[in-house]
């Protein structure tokens, strides 16, 4: 089976030579820089075939380590970037996104303090219009705006949203993944809005195989259907009783998915929205 992970971070140490951004200690996931080789290692022992790198918060909108790592590692790798959408020179970056060998899409966050506002104070306006005439995917992380998202899918009808961990909140924990889902399958009739069923093991305090999440996930996938719906982990942000291989077999051997829809979930339906690998 063809399993492409559709969110893995890496990230460098920070040195004066490539500081994290203030205020982003805290958000490493793990103690220690994360490598792309370490990943792969990690990738080869739980048979996942591909990963989809989208830059940590701590590096701003710096892509440059994961857009190396899916150059040097084409048949691994690609890149959902980073963008400040604030900044000046914001437009002028978007409408060259494509130029770079490996980039995919975009990923955008509006769930810290810092980024929150942005989705609905007029910040990101200018983005979705450019992104659906440059046809560039936007995967969203934006729990707490589910319906927004759902707006400006409706607005951009040709616009490729992808809303990530199923909508999921750091605090949608065991009982409230029910209501989380509820909001997010408003967006299920919008053809142009998948779904990661990404991170899960992160939102139950339950040991493997995280039984109170099986119904929420397959509801879901029932929702948007297997063409719209990616696996992913969260690999560095996976709880301490959950195995990257674990992460896997979740979905592979408990999950009760039958064998075609296992194959669009975990990779194939990705593989065809994305066009990778070509």
């Amino acid at each position: 089976m063809k399993i492409i992970d559709t969110q893995v971070h890496i990230w460098a140490a920070s040195t004066p030579e490539r500081p994290w951004m203030e205020g982003m200690e805290k958000r490493a996931h793990r103690d220690k820089p994360l490598s792309a080789e370490m990943v792969l290692q990690a990738m080869d022992e739980a048979g996942v075939t591909r990963a989809i790198l989208v830059p940590p918060s701590l590096d701003g909108d710096r892509n440059d380590l994961a857009l190396a790592a899916a150059q040097k590692y084409p048949e691994r790798f690609a890149v959902m970037g980073r963008l400040l959408i604030d900044k000046p020179g914001a437009p002028a970056r978007l409408e060259r996104w494509k130029d770079d060998q490996g980039m995919l899409g975009m990923r955008l966050t509006f769930h810290r303090d810092n980024d929150r506002p942005l989705m609905t104070n007029g910040a990101a306006d200018w983005v979705w219009p450019v992104a659906q005439r440059l046809d560039i995917p936007v995967m969203v992380h934006a729990p707490e705006r589910i319906a927004e998202v759902g707006e400006i899918a409706k607005k951009y009808p040709r616009l490729r949203l992808i809303v990530d961990h199923m909508g999921f909140a750091r605090e949608t924990m065991n009982g409230e993944a029910k209501a989380a889902v509820d909001r997010l399958l408003k967006l299920a009739p919008l053809p142009n809005v998948s779904v990661k069923v990404s991170a899960m093991p992160c939102f139950s305090t339950e040991p493997y195989p995280f039984r109170n999440l099986h119904d929420p996930i397959k509801r879901a996938i029932d929702g948007f259907g297997v063409g719209r719906c990616f696996w992913g982990t969260d690999y560095s942000r996976l709880p301490d009783n959950c195995t990257y291989r674990q992460a896997v077999t979740m979905f592979t051997e408990e999950l009760g998915l039958s064998a075609s829809d296992l194959e669009g979930v975990m990779g194939e339906s990705f593989a065809r929205a994305m066009g990778w690998p070509q």
